[in-house]
């Protein structure tokens, strides 16, 4: 797909576009809590600047996007706060999946369902059900993720398969993630400023290239993500190599 856009945005050909961006959406809370409105409404917003950004990294050429909804570690959060977000990952998984449907988006859930409502579960599996033929975009919601409860399931059912020790491989390893069948990410982009990984895609991201923004998640438009594509376009991308002059 091109990655040609209108130079009339000030947005030219993008060089070399990664197949894989992995988002850490923060800052929902401090953009809300900036504007004296409930951090909740933070979340709402964060929410609603998914399905632009998904637009985007389509016209992008961007194959997968994962994004980084709801971690092991948010279960710490204030109680209604974390109410509040299964309520909004409820609403939206309701209103946005046939419209992501019928735009030949393919949701994929990343992470545990254990903890989760019995109904946000069965929301889940509708969702990944219906869209499982999709190509357009693989679009991958880590929601009650973290990266080394994902390594430890991952081991367990290594050790349930009765795999011997001499056979494990870095290859083999791969398949037992949740990521299984998806390519590791090419970038991943934080929000917010901050400047740490979270227990995000820990396995995955050991050669991604990393694009940081002080700019929060509800803010983070089309030309934010045009920027981080620049950025990478210009890396030189060597996986522990030295490359030849």
């Amino acid at each position: 797909m091109s990655a040609i856009l209108e130079k009339a945005n000030g947005m030219n050909e993008l060089t070399r576009v990664p197949t894989h961006v992995a988002i850490i959406m923060d800052g929902n809370g401090r953009w809300a809590q900036a504007r004296g409105l409930p951090r909740l409404m933070g979340h709402r917003a964060g929410v609603e600047n998914i399905r632009p950004i998904l637009n985007a990294a389509v016209e992008f050429g961007i194959k997968y996007l994962t994004i980084y909804a709801f971690s092991t570690e948010n279960w710490n959060r204030p109680l209604d706060e974390v109410r509040g977000l299964m309520k909004i990952l409820e609403q939206t998984i309701q209103r946005e999946t046939p419209e992501l449907h019928k735009n030949g988006v393919r949701i994929r859930h990343v992470g545990r369902t254990a903890g989760l409502s019995t109904h946000l579960q069965k929301l889940i599996r509708d969702a990944v059900a219906l869209t499982q033929n999709n190509d357009r975009l693989i679009l991958n919601v880590a929601f009650n993720y973290g990266g080394r409860a994902e390594i430890i399931d991952a081991v367990k059912h290594i050790v349930a398969d009765g795999v011997p020790a001499d056979e494990i491989t870095e290859e083999l390893f791969t398949r037992y993630l949740y990521t299984a069948d998806i390519p590791d990410p090419d970038l991943v982009i934080r929000t917010a400023g901050e400047m740490r990984l979270s227990n995000y895609l820990i396995w995955q991201s050991a050669y991604a290239e990393y694009y940081a923004t002080p700019v929060y998640w509800p803010d983070f438009d089309k030309k934010e993500l045009y920027k981080a594509l620049v950025a990478y376009a210009q890396r030189e991308r060597r996986y522990g190599k030295v490359l030849k002059p």
